[in-house]
């Protein structure tokens, strides 16, 4: 039985570390939100993201969790100050957001890089979102980041 337990957890440790695990996105809460080095109100301050930006939780600590942002970088931030919103941030230089999941879909806007919309859901390749102006459509899921 020791034995079947300690493989289990090899397995798991295995599928985790080769992506097995599914990613955890969360946005900002507040309408700016700082980012520090290390897990304290004491560590130095590395800059400010704004309302909505995605961020992927590394690990959770104590009121803190370290995060990834769209560039990589991996920095640390009070958790209290993130949603459990979903967004994604737009990678492409320009975006086009179709009617449906589908490449021949109809154009209902474009949107630039770094543009934050709202995910409503992940279909596939595709994302359907929605702009902060009320439109949305599916974008192609190489296009943003955090979803």
């Amino acid at each position: 039985m020791k034995r079947a337990v300690s493989a289990l957890v090899a397995a798991a440790a295995t599928a985790w570390a080769c992506g097995g695990a599914a990613a955890e996105f969360r946005s900002i809460a507040e309408n700016a939100a700082v980012l520090y080095d290390a897990p304290s109100v004491k560590a130095k301050k590395l800059y400010v993201v704004s309302h909505g930006y995605p961020v992927e939780i590394v690990v959770a600590v104590e009121g803190w969790s370290k995060v990834r942002d769209a560039n990589g970088e991996l920095t640390w931030i009070e958790s209290r100050y993130l949603a459990d919103k979903r967004t994604v941030l737009v990678k492409a230089p320009v975006a086009q957001v179709r009617e449906s999941a589908d490449e021949k879909a109809p154009i209902v806007f474009q949107a630039q890089q770094d543009v934050v919309l709202e995910l409503i859901e992940v279909a596939g390749g595709w994302l359907r979102v929605r702009h902060r102006d009320g439109q949305a459509g599916y974008l192609r899921t190489a296009h943003a980041w955090g979803g």
